[in-house]
């Protein structure tokens, strides 16, 4: 873990701040395009945030004398982002080292879409590109005009090739159109809200791109839908069985009753945590699996699937 201190705070736009975070005494380890840190709050646990750069001429991968993250004071914050609007130069957090679980494939002329502080990992991206030389289009969505964090960089970054697009105008971005006007040779970014990121990989493979084309992050925790109740879940490997409350997540009731599970994201993006159903009915809140996948409904990630049924039969 380390122990860094805060060393700047700015308003990136309307309810997001741009936060540094350093050790005067040493270097930090790099990161590659696409990375994040997780972060320990108080009373919450580890929280992740991406990395962001704005400068092509940085160089991130060797060693950095700062973190820059983008950070989004949510409506429904469980804690983590209040914690972070929170800090004030001085104030000292700690965290893990930077992981990448969003990297860049490194295929020529990719297209990369962000909605909202999706934009973080995104931006960075748009920032190595530019600063190797390989051209990109960046199509970057908010609610309103005035919404959208780090604008006049990204205008500095992408010139011509950056798109912005507000919902409540005509430039509200269209995905299905933007796809079926882009070669399904190039590779697709996309991070931002999770229907943003379902709409881009339904319309991507009606415009012919292959799912390995498609790379995704999602940037948000799952959090209570109204409706949820509380269900069981079945260990199958001692028939153990376990109440599942309507604002836990399999994962946090089980760990809670003190198993060991493997998981990384919690968003249900990454997919470390499927496991294999072998009775009852998930309902399925992941942006991992394919339609059809869902639809056979033999495998889920307990990390933000719940169930249709009164009760699941996992493997574990």
């Amino acid at each position: 873990m380390l122990r860094l201190s805060v060393t700047n705070v700015d308003d990136a736009a309307p309810g997001v701040r741009q936060i540094s975070l350093a050790d005067k005494d040493t270097l930090l380890p790099g990161y590659s395009a696409g990375a994040h840190i997780k972060i320990d709050v108080p009373g919450v646990g580890l929280r992740e945030y991406s990395l962001i750069n704005l400068d092509p001429d940085r160089e991130t991968q060797d060693g950095v004398t700062s973190y820059d993250l983008g950070v989004r004071l949510e409506d429904d914050s469980t804690g983590g982002s209040v914690f972070m609007h929170a800090l004030t130069r001085g104030d000292q957090v700690t965290c893990e080292p930077p992981r990448n679980d969003f990297p860049l494939a490194g295929n020529p002329n990719p297209l990369l879409i962000a909605g909202g502080i999706g934009i973080t990992p995104i931006a960075t991206m748009a920032a190595y590109l530019a600063g190797q030389g390989v051209s990109f289009d960046l199509h970057y969505s908010g609610r309103e005009q005035g919404s959208l964090a780090f604008l006049d960089a990204l205008t500095k970054i992408a010139g011509n090739h950056l798109t912005t697009h507000y919902d409540n105008t005509e430039t509200a971005l269209d995905l299905a159109g933007l796809l079926r006007t882009t070669s399904p040779t190039r590779d697709i970014y996309v991070c931002g809200p999770k229907g943003m990121i379902e709409a881009t990989k339904t319309a991507a493979a009606q415009a012919g791109f292959a799912a390995d084309r498609i790379h995704f992050e999602l940037f948000a925790r799952a959090t209570p839908q109204t409706g949820d109740v509380a269900f069981e879940v079945e260990i199958a490997s001692t028939g153990d069985v376990y109440t599942i409350p309507a604002d836990q997540s399999i994962i946090e009731a089980l760990e809670a009753a003190g198993l060991d599970l493997m998981y990384d994201c919690q968003r249900g993006d990454c997919g470390i945590c499927q496991v294999d159903v072998l009775s009852g009915v998930p309902d399925h809140r992941d942006v991992v699996l394919s339609d059809d996948e869902k639809s056979a409904g033999d495998v889920m990630q307990i990390c933000v699937s719940r169930a249709r049924s009164k009760r699941l039969v996992l493997d574990l």
